[in-house]
């Protein structure tokens, strides 16, 4: 494993330095996907959250320098990214509240063995495989294809299994592709309500290519729609907005309420 660590890895500054990731120099690497998921996601300290597919741990780890306090746990099925996720932890002074579990996000008894069981947490957050191997061309390189390659019903059972692990009125937030919408909405129907989406642009007058979603367990309240991000101005620079999150580390309004 410590082989493994030590290979063809890299070391990158993420939200304007505040972060440090090391991770595999090739396959599935941190991007926006992950900053912009944890901006969405609202927690405080004390809270305990779940990261589900948490890969070498981007999305967690920038909740938690976010969040002071947080509780997290990163849970991811490929056992070199989750070893690379506990020593991100390490290297940003975090592992005394920031824990890893080698562990398929599907497998509720492995979860609760870790020590996650029913109704044990306040947040999940999770960026699901989405690329349908079906119909897209999928990477050769395996951790790649295992973190963007869904096959079906993956998502229905990612949600089914964050359900099981909320609190009752517990919060999950997830990133999916915009134009499946539909299907988030669907996965979320059984065990969430009170759902709350937020478009994410490449830039001014581009079709969205990304969707933001809230959702509360047993929640009962209306769907609600935020305006949309833009990550790119007319001039293809980066908006104001989308700078105070991915570099400045600003939460989103959606993680407000």
């Amino acid at each position: 494993m410590t082989a493994d660590l030590d290979q063809d890895k890299t070391e990158d500054a993420v939200l304007g330095g505040r972060l440090r990731l090391r991770q595999p120099r090739r396959g599935h690497r941190v991007g926006h996907d992950a900053i912009l998921l944890a901006a969405a996601t609202g927690a405080r300290a004390g809270d305990h959250a779940v990261d589900l597919g948490s890969g070498v741990g981007g999305a967690g780890l920038a909740l938690a320098v976010r969040v002071p306090g947080l509780t997290m746990t990163l849970v991811e099925i490929d056992a070199v990214l989750s070893a690379l996720g506990a020593c991100n932890a390490r290297l940003n002074a975090m592992d005394d509240r920031v824990s890893a579990v080698t562990c398929d996000a599907e497998d509720i008894a492995a979860l609760s063995a870790a020590g996650l069981g029913a109704g044990s947490v306040d947040r999940v957050l999770m960026n699901p495989p989405f690329n349908d191997a079906a119909r897209q061309n999928v990477s050769p390189d395996p951790r790649r294809r295992l973190a963007h390659a869904a096959g079906p019903g993956l998502l229905a059972r990612w949600t089914a299994s964050a359900a099981i692990l909320l609190k009752p009125h517990g919060v999950l937030t997830l990133i999916w592709r915009a134009d499946a919408l539909g299907d988030v909405l669907a996965a979320l129907r059984p065990g969430f309500g009170s759902v709350a989406v937020m478009p994410v642009l490449p830039r001014t007058g581009a079709a969205a290519i990304r969707v933001l979603v809230r959702a509360e367990r047993a929640g009962q309240g209306a769907m609600r729609d935020y305006p949309a991000l833009v990550l790119n101005d007319a001039t293809r620079k980066p908006s104001a907005e989308a700078e105070a999150v991915l570099r400045g580390g600003e939460m989103l309004v959606m993680a407000e309420t």
